[in-house]
């Protein structure tokens, strides 16, 4: 089993990933890739456990835009750190779609990516095996001002920028 964060601390994780190959599909939450989501769509929606779909960096957001509502949770794949795709999928799931679900980063994802992976709107993150718990907590609050604006709403320092340009109101 993956460790997973949530706000920089461990959870359980009670989701079982199916392999598109695998038969029956268990008792329990489970996350499917979107090839069996649209080959099992309608034994998937009749079961009254909760189901996940785990995208490849290639799929975007509007592929399952008319789905969404069906997923308590959208796992994104980082296939290789430097392949951001997954950051602009979850930030459109949040923003233009409406998702309000659990967002999971896994694959290649490193702790200086960490914040980023918050402020874009992912809620947990699956670490790569051996990774060190320490670095990742220490990335989550290293640095505390940000340049962009996140899903959450915070003020980036470009606002505060302004904002001491044009004085009190």
């Amino acid at each position: 089993m993956a460790l997973l964060l949530k706000d920089g601390q461990p959870v359980g994780d009670s989701w079982t990933h199916l392999d598109d190959a695998a038969g029956a599909v268990p008792e329990g939450p489970v996350i499917v890739s979107l090839d069996r989501w649209r080959r099992d769509r309608a034994a998937l929606i009749t079961r009254n456990t909760p189901v996940g779909v785990r995208l490849k960096s290639n799929q975007l957001a509007p592929e399952i835009a008319a789905d969404l509502a069906r997923f308590a949770l959208v796992a994104l794949e980082f296939p290789r750190f430097r392949d951001g795709r997954a950051f602009s999928t979850a930030r459109e799931l949040r923003e233009h779609h409406g998702y309000t679900g659990e967002i999971r980063a896994f694959g290649h994802i490193l702790p200086d990516q960490y914040q980023f992976l918050v402020r874009t709107g992912f809620t947990t993150v699956e670490l790569p095996d051996g990774a060190g718990l320490a670095s990742w907590r220490h990335a989550l609050a290293e640095i505390d001002v940000a340049y962009q604006a996140g899903v959450a709403g915070d003020a980036p320092l470009s606002l505060l920028r302004r904002k001491l340009a044009t004085g009190p109101k």
